[in-house]
C-alpha cells in the first residue's frame, strides 16, 4: 500500500492496517527512545475501539537475563543486538505466524522494575492483529547475526524516527528514572544507546513506511 506524505492521526494509521482473516503481524521498528511503545499502545487501543482485536508483542521480553550478561561480561552493553535472545524471538514470531487464531501463544514481557524479562508475561490468542515493536526488526545478518529472519515473518513494518537530540534527552531521562546517576546515564547513552541508534538507522530503508511524531499525529515520509 502506497501512502501519500502528510500527518496522519492514530485513527488514520489504524485504518491503514489491512483487514485479515488470519493473523496480521505489524512491526514497529526504530531507535531506542523514538516512542515505539507509545505508538504501539495507541495504535492497539484504536484498533480495539474499532472492533479489531489487537495486542502488542514487544521485543524487550527477549533481553537475556542479567546473570547471563554478567557471565559474558556484557551487562554494560545491555540493549545491543547480541544481548537479546534473537533465536527465541524468531521462533516465537514463527509460532504467531503458524498458530491458528484462538490457540494461545505465550509471549515474554520485560519488567523494568526488576530489569529482567518475565516468561509468558502475555498470551496472544484471539487477536488478529499483533503489533510487534522493537529496535532490531529490520536488521540483516551482516549488521548483526540472528536477526535477518525477523522481517520476513512480519506482514508489514513501519519505522518510527526521531531527531537525535530528542532521543538523547529521552534516553537520559529513562536511565536516571531507572536509578542511574546522571554520569552513568550519560555514559550509557553516549557509549551504547546512540551507537545502537546509528545501527538501527541504517535499516530504515527496509521499512514499508517511515513515521515521525508530529503533534498528536505522525508524519509519513
Amino acid at each position: 500500500m502506497t501512502w501519500a506524505s502528510g500527518v496522519l492521526s492514530v485513527r488514520e494509521l489504524a485504518q491503514r492496517v489491512p483487514m485479515s482473516c488470519e493473523r496480521f503481524l505489524l512491526g514497529i521498528a526504530g531507535p531506542p527512545g523514538a516512542g515505539k511503545s507509545t505508538l504501539a499502545q495507541r495504535l492497539c487501543a484504536e484498533l480495539i475501539t474499532s472492533g479489531r482485536p489487537a495486542v502488542v508483542a514487544p521485543m524487550d521480553g527477549y533481553h537475556l537475563r542479567n546473570e547471563v550478561l554478567r557471565a559474558r561480561n556484557a551487562l554494560a552493553r545491555k540493549g545491543e543486538p547480541d544481548t537479546f535472545d534473537a533465536a527465541g524471538f524468531v521462533a516465537d514470531l514463527r509460532s504467531l505466524r503458524e498458530t491458528p487464531v484462538g490457540a494461545p501463544v505465550p509471549w515474554p514481557l520485560f519488567d523494568r522494575t526488576i530489569d529482567e524479562p518475565t516468561a509468558g508475561g502475555a498470551v496472544v490468542c484471539d487477536e488478529r492483529v499483533v503489533i510487534v515493536e522493537g529496535n532490531y526488526l529490520l536488521l540483516t545478518d551482516a549488521e548483526s547475526p540472528g536477526w535477518a529472519d525477523v522481517r520476513g515473518l512480519l506482514d508489514a513494518c513501519w519505522y518510527l524516527d526521531a531527531p537525535r537530540p530528542v532521543l538523547t534527552e529521552r534516553l537520559l531521562d529513562r536511565h536516571t528514572t531507572g536509578g542511574r546517576t546522571p554520569a552513568q546515564a550519560q555514559e550509557k547513552v553516549m557509549g551504547s544507546d546512540l551507537r545502537n541508534a546509528d545501527l538501527i538507522a541504517a535499516s530504515r530503508n527496509r521499512a514499508d513506511h517511515v513515521l515521525t511524531a508530529a503533534g498528536h499525529g505522525y508524519r509519513v515520509t
